[in-house]
């Protein structure tokens, strides 16, 4: 079946490919890097970095580094989209133009986090070989389950990054991440509308893949080191937290897939969407919670400064 759906899917990737190449803009990661702020490091007769150097707010630096580091594994990206899509026809076409866009993200944020000596570059150098070669898997999904993750993934990422932006107070960094997020949000408006003709095809299916994808989505860069810590300084700003994963992520796309409001599906199908409705509701009740803790937490922290 799945075979069968990647070829009956190619018109619509092709038709997809070219509203892509219409809408995006090209752009230079070299525009977006405050070059002037650079000097040299030691190994070439300056100053290596110090804490004191960065000018950014702790968990801006440190979501920063995580959106960079979770760009540096693009090799794996493109390996687990080929052998899930091919190489072939248009959506080999699709996975190599893909491909090249992502590529410009990780130059752009590691060369304004060197210039402008935001992060320990020695640091984000171990942490990038320590995360490339780990690599990422994400194992034996089919192609339906693939294209309902991308959905979702590109999604996130894009909040992530505008959201990274905002919160670094630096007009140069808030402009390179909102860029990168425009990408991003291409992106998932490519997947999210291939997964619509799925469902169209092959609704059971798809719903039931959907419904996989959203009980267990986990964002690519969870296996980097010390992801755990960072998600949660991360989530306790506000950049990325479970009511955003929920609200301006999960929700917006099945809305657009019209998952709820769907009349064409079998028992399999119909079985995913309650399970996945149960999931989703369970998912509010806990991000909601966080967030009403993390109001409270700041509202005492604000009455003891007012003290």
């Amino acid at each position: 079946m799945q075979t069968r759906l990647l070829r009956d899917l190619e018109p619509v990737v092709a038709e997809n490919l070219e509203r892509h190449l219409k809408a995006t803009q090209a752009w230079n990661p070299h525009d977006y890097v405050p070059w002037s702020e650079g000097k040299d490091f030691a190994y070439l007769g300056g100053t290596d970095w110090e804490p004191g150097d960065s000018k950014l707010d702790p968990v801006a630096r440190t979501s920063m580094v995580v959106n960079l580091l979770t760009e540096d594994n693009l090799p794996s990206y493109h390996r687990e989209i080929s052998t899930s899509f091919g190489r072939d026809g248009a959506w080999g076409q699709w996975v190599g133009h893909w491909t090249a866009e992502e590529g410009r993200h990780g130059i752009a944020l590691r060369d304004y986090l060197v210039v402008t000596r935001g992060t320990d570059p020695v640091e984000l150098e171990r942490l990038r070989m320590e995360h490339m070669a780990a690599g990422y898997d994400q194992g034996d999904k089919p192609m339906l389950q693939t294209l309902a993750y991308v959905s979702f993934q590109e999604l996130a990422t894009r909040v992530s990054h505008r959201n990274t932006g905002r919160a670094t107070g630096c007009p140069v960094a808030e402009g390179l991440l909102a860029r990168v997020a425009k990408d991003e949000n291409l992106h998932m408006v490519f997947y999210r509308n291939l997964l619509a003709a799925a469902f169209d095809q092959a609704p059971d299916e798809t719903m039931e893949a959907v419904r996989n994808e959203v009980m267990s989505f986990a964002m690519p860069g969870a296996g980097m080191p010390g992801f755990a810590r960072s998600s949660m300084m991360i989530a306790k700003a506000g950049i990325y937290d479970l009511k955003l994963h929920h609200d301006d992520v999960l929700m917006p796309v099945l809305r657009f897939w019209k998952v709820f409001e769907r009349t064409d599906l079998g028992p399999r199908g119909e079985a995913a969407r309650t399970e996945m409705a149960q999931f989703l509701e369970t998912l509010d009740e806990q991000a909601t919670r966080f967030v009403t803790r993390r109001e409270e937490a700041e509202a005492r922290r604000a009455a003891r400064l007012g003290a």
